[in-house]
């Protein structure tokens, strides 16, 4: 027999008794209170700003400048991206794959890339994972459009 069995079954009966309403005959002044609810408060409704955005970029800023005329680092200057031709940034080397994707990056295009770059252009260099939640393309893209200004 399993020697750790008895601990288990004891702490799985101490655990079905957690959070159990007292079914006692006591009064109390919180049983006459209205009942609280255990759901959680929805999160607060964020709209995506430019705001943010500035503070997503700060993860792209080891790799990417964003200044009119800046530098290429380990990825192309990203001034002026917004409706931009894809790989067109004058020397920087691009993988073989973004200079074989074509198309401008839009605001579809740089979402879908955003999102997960490894996945969304198989071959791409971006050793980046992506930015999961829509708000935060959708503000890094509203950043995107003020070149950083």
């Amino acid at each position: 027999m399993n020697r750790r069995a008895p601990a288990l079954f004891a702490a799985g009966l101490m655990l079905a008794g957690c959070g159990s309403p007292d079914t006692g005959n006591q009064t109390s002044a919180a049983s006459n209170s209205a009942p609280t609810s255990t759901v959680a408060a929805p999160a607060p409704n964020v709209e995506p700003s430019v705001k943010i955005g500035q503070m997503i970029f700060r993860r792209c800023m080891s790799c990417h400048t964003i200044e009119a005329g800046g530098r290429n680092g380990i990825g192309p200057n990203l001034h002026g991206i917004v409706n931009r031709p894809v790989g067109s940034v004058a020397g920087f080397a691009y993988s073989g794959a973004m200079r074989a994707k074509g198309g401008i990056w839009d605001e579809a295009a740089l979402d879908h890339y955003l999102e997960q770059p490894m996945k969304a252009l198989p071959g791409t260099r971006m050793a980046f994972a992506g930015i999961i939640d829509p708000i935060d393309r959708k503000s890094l893209y509203l950043y995107l459009q003020t070149n950083g200004e």
